[in-house]
């Protein structure tokens, strides 16, 4: 059996090729551009087929008799073509009107026009469902001149040109209305962003800077139909080959329709994204008058951000007009046709990950710039063997769990604080794990000490690759607690912020000479969640973050990398004098540690719990709530006997809005 085929190197024209050239003696004369015959070759070698087999003819679309030659047309007409199959159009929202005129409109009767001089036994033209307009309601594969409003120039082409054929083909017809087309079922595969793909954007974002539990509010929207690519070819092929269905239309739809907040929902399921359970219906703004819509959509201002917001999630306009899509496709004739052939379009939830993951790896225009989850990670052995990593703080809670596990890993470690005895306990256990560390006794605190210390790391070791800045005083009282203990804030800002500045500041020179140096500061989730009770030590915190934004700015081509890490609530020894903390959710100090180590393989800008994330977002999207909340919690938890210059009590147990606050908010420091 002979085809001769349009598009057939475009995306559903590959997979509809393959199947014509499965079946037993087919052939197929594929229309190609002057130039790119290369693409037929690599089809070839793709599906393992002789040139003769698959034989390009070169023509263009634009053309009469689709530029086709007389010496080709009259091989062609000797050959007896039995199906002619015009997949060839533009597909593209974005495309300027009379490029979609002259290649949708006039394509097509420049093909109905070669068709019938080489007598093809049927015209098959892909139309889409686009020719129906946007038709309120339930359009039928019998229904055409009932079309809805024909408001951009994608849906006016697809009508007109299906017009065409319905009008004046001179031989018998078929024609396919595919529904919104998506990547192959079973790899994903896809060639362009389309359709539900605009989506992807937005959605990847929400995923990078919020955890997949908090609730957003979206918008219900129209009604989307997703049918994967594999399934339309199929199902097209299959009907080809159906005896007694000329003149009919078949809709290559799928049984279930999608609203645009189902949708989203879907894909931000398989992106680990935040979903919208909430979702606002159409008639809320059909409500708002139109001349009100109209005048706000207009203004300069509106129109600016809407592009500027538009642009920078890779969304063109022309796709807005289609949240509100209105119609749901009948398909109950393409079904008929294809009973019994085991051709149907499969839910979109069965295949949705296979889509993520391709556009993720193949379309995202920002995949180089990302890291590459599916690529072999570095591990913690190979980042710090051999390296010089001074940790702060080390004989006790986080920083002895970090120093631990660095020596394990091969580090040479160089731990840090106060009391020599515990130092030498650090020191005993690093050897007991045959890892390599020496101490240096030093109150980071006190800026002389700082500046010997680093001089001395200097003269020994030469060089720091990796400052871990742990070392750290915590405060919980309340600022009314606080009028007359202004050194609380002395203290907090001398250990915290200054004593850590002046390590970074002693270390930068020679890291900058290397052109190489990683620091970590271990910050607070308070600083993200503004915790009550803490705004010495918050306050200190912050100001460390703020110095590493700004330092990191200016540093990053020196190739010096900042990370600070958002610690949550930790079960060490600076929390001791807080005795309610025995009853409330903390994480361990390796838990602590591992969180470090992983800092020191990825080198992120922030590591941070996802309820510090959100109460980040919080603080700055809903202000008033995030403070009533806070508030309340404030409320709810009191000075410890500690903070009021009492001896302090562990308490036996805690009230149940206290326990149910903590673990609702686990992490935060109440």
């Amino acid at each position: 059996m002979n085809y001769f085929v349009t598009g057939a190197t475009g995306f559903i024209g590959r997979f509809l090729l393959a199947r014509l050239l499965s079946r037993e003696d087919s052939r197929v004369f594929a229309l190609i551009r002057p130039g790119s015959e290369y693409k037929l070759d690599a089809m070839r070698r793709r599906l393992n087929v002789e040139p003769e087999r698959l034989v390009g003819i070169k023509g263009d679309l634009t053309k009469k008799m689709l530029g086709v030659s007389k010496r080709d047309r009259d091989d062609l007409t000797a050959a007896k073509i039995d199906h002619f199959f015009h997949l060839a159009a533009i597909y593209d929202l974005t495309a300027d009107e009379n490029q979609q005129r002259y290649t949708n409109i006039e394509g097509t009767r420049n093909a109905l026009r070669l068709a019938e001089e080489l007598n093809a036994g049927c015209f098959h033209h892909i139309s889409s469902v686009a020719a129906a307009g946007l038709y309120e309601g339930t359009f039928r594969e019998d229904m055409f001149d009932e079309a809805g409003e024909l408001a951009d120039a994608y849906l006016q082409t697809k009508h007109e040109s299906e017009a065409l054929v319905r009008l004046e083909a001179k031989l018998p017809w078929r024609i396919y209305r595919p529904s919104m087309v998506v990547g192959h079922s079973q790899t994903g595969e896809m060639d362009k962003i389309d359709g539900p793909y605009y989506f992807f954007k937005l959605i990847q974002k929400l995923s990078d800077v919020l955890p997949p539990w908090v609730p957003l509010l979206g918008i219900e929207g129209g009604q989307f139909n997703i049918v994967p690519v594999d399934f339309v070819a199929s199902a097209i092929d299959r009907i080809a080959h159906v005896p007694d269905r000329d003149g009919q239309c078949f809709h290559l739809t799928a049984d279930r329709h999608y609203s645009v907040g189902e949708v989203m929902n879907i894909f931000a399921g398989v992106a680990d994204a935040p979903k919208m359970p909430v979702r606002i219906d159409n008639s809320v703004f059909e409500s708002v008058p139109g001349m009100v819509r109209k005048g706000i959509s207009s203004l300069t201002p509106a129109k600016f951000f809407l592009h500027q917001a538009m642009e920078g999630l890779d969304i063109p306009e022309s796709a807005l007009k289609f949240l509100s899509y209105p119609t749901i496709f009948d398909n109950s004739n393409a079904k008929a046709t294809l009973n019994g052939s085991g051709i149907e379009a499969p839910e979109l939830e069965a295949y949705a990950q296979l889509l993520w993951d391709y556009w993720e790896n193949h379309l995202d225009p920002d995949r180089d710039e990302r890291e590459d989850d599916g690529a072999p990670s570095i591990s913690l052995e190979e980042r710090v063997s051999g390296k010089v990593v001074l940790v702060t703080g080390a004989t006790s809670g986080i920083g002895k769990a970090a120093a631990l596990k660095l020596a394990r890993a091969g580090a040479i470690v160089l731990v840090v604080a106060r009391t020599a005895e515990k130092l030498e306990e650090t020191l005993h256990e690093i050897e007991q794990l045959g890892g390599k560390a020496f101490s240096y006794s030093a109150d980071v605190s006190h800026l002389d000490d700082c500046d010997r210390l680093v001089k001395q790391i200097i003269a020994d070791h030469g060089q720091v690759d990796i400052l871990v800045n742990n070392a750290g005083r915590s405060i919980r009282r309340s600022v009314e607690h606080s009028y007359d203990r202004f050194h609380d804030f002395e203290r907090t800002m001398q250990l915290n912020y200054f004593g850590a500045l002046r390590l970074i500041m002693q270390l930068l020179p020679s890291m900058t000479e290397r052109g190489a140096g990683h620091i970590i500061n271990i910050s607070s989730i308070g600083v993200l969640t503004n915790a009550p009770r803490f705004s010495a030590y918050v306050a200190s915190k912050a100001a460390l973050d703020a110095f590493t934004r700004c330092a990191s700015s200016e540093l990053a081509h020196h190739g010096i990398r900042f990370t600070t890490i958002n610690m949550p609530l930790v079960r060490t020894p600076m929390i001791a004098p807080t005795k309610i903390y025995n009853h409330v959710p903390t994480i361990s100090p390796n838990q602590a540690a591992d969180m470090i180590c992983d800092a020191i393989v990825r080198q992120p800008k922030r590591i941070a719990t996802s309820l510090g994330i959100v109460g980040q977002v919080m603080h700055f999207l809903t202000p008033k709530i995030t403070e009533t909340i806070m508030n309340t919690g404030y409320k709810i938890f009191s000075d410890s006997s500690a903070a009021l210059g009492q001896k302090e009590k562990t308490p036996k147990r805690i009230s149940r809005e206290q326990q149910a606050f903590s673990r609702l908010f686990k992490g935060i420091h109440w």
